[in-house]
């Protein structure tokens, strides 16, 4: 008994250290700038990004409805988290910490940015800080662009990457490069991360039959692993590089109530027993109350006599 008792009070002592303890966000971090101004556009991405991948923990942003968690989410409007610099909110939604998941894996440095711009818009007092040009340290002033290509022959996805700044292109070599495809509930790692050659290029593999739409078609996405050294640039690109699908309903052939029989029998019966059963079982209680209370009438009226 004591020993369980003892657990208890030090898992209560964790628990109310955990939520004391400050998210400490590295200097280098912590000044980081979107590369665009914020809009009503940004603001309208970032609320339906927001929607999908934050909602569910954090609530609807100024009804401090969010989930009861150790440490506690906390209420994107507050002032606790609108305190924070926007390169500190970047950096905990991409890097994650306990039981908030990480999402640099999952959204593009762009996407988190707009997700940035949605919590900042119920703060009426903030004012934007933008980085006035799109570099790269690897590439100074330049403008990193991204470009893929398919060869159906081998099952290869290309991609070449080249810093261009004004009419100068050189390749961005060296560069470790991760490749996404659109999925309906996020974005699906393929292959492993590459790294680019003297060429700026470097090659993926689509696993084999891996499916696309009714065409063949895959929306791929691009980025660098390291966006600190090589931006934050993200190509999106659709490529008829898959299997083509025909995605068939989950209840073309198997809808409980439709105007044609679809539904075995055994769950029909099944259902329509249930549901008989517990409307007999509503209808039992019902007529039990009344015979209490018709018992109760008489009762009174014979002490009434």
């Amino acid at each position: 008994m004591k020993k369980t008792l003892w657990v208890s009070v030090l898992m209560l002592f964790i628990s109310v250290l955990l939520t004391g303890q400050e998210w400490i966000v590295p200097d280098d971090r912590r000044g980081k700038l979107s590369t665009f101004r914020f809009s009503d556009e940004t603001r309208r991405s970032g609320d339906q990004l927001y929607s999908i991948n934050c909602k569910s923990c954090h609530g609807t942003p100024g009804r401090s409805n969010f989930i009861n968690l150790v440490p506690p989410p906390g209420d994107p409007a507050t002032e606790k988290i609108q305190k924070n610099r926007d390169g500190e909110i970047f950096y905990k939604v991409a890097e994650g910490r306990e039981q908030m998941p990480s999402f640099k894996n999952v959204l593009s440095a762009n996407e988190i940015w707009n997700i940035v711009s949605f919590i900042r818009s119920f703060n009426g007092s903030y004012k934007q800080e933008i980085m006035a040009v799109l570099t790269s340290r690897a590439y100074p002033g330049s403008e990193i662009k991204i470009e893929f290509g398919y060869n159906q022959g081998d099952t290869l996805i290309t991609l070449t990457a080249r810093a261009v700044n004004g009419a100068l292109s050189v390749p961005v070599k060296d560069a470790a490069v991760r490749l996404f495809v659109h999925r309906t509930f996020g974005m699906l790692p393929v292959d492993d991360e590459k790294i680019t050659d003297g060429q700026g290029k470097t090659f993926f593999s689509l696993p084999d039959r891996f499916p696309g739409d009714t065409a063949g078609n895959i929306m791929v996405r691009a980025r660098f692993t390291n966006e600190d050294i090589f931006g934050t640039t993200s190509k999106d690109t659709i490529l008829m590089a898959a299997e083509k699908t025909d995605y068939v309903s989950l209840v073309a052939e198997r809808a409980m109530w439709n105007s044609v029989r679809k539904a075995p029998v055994w769950i029909m019966l099944t259902f329509t027993s249930g549901f008989l059963m517990v409307w007999g079982f509503i209808v039992y209680v019902l007529l039990k109350l009344r015979d209490i209370f018709i018992i109760g009438e008489t009762v009174s009226e014979k002490a009434t006599d």
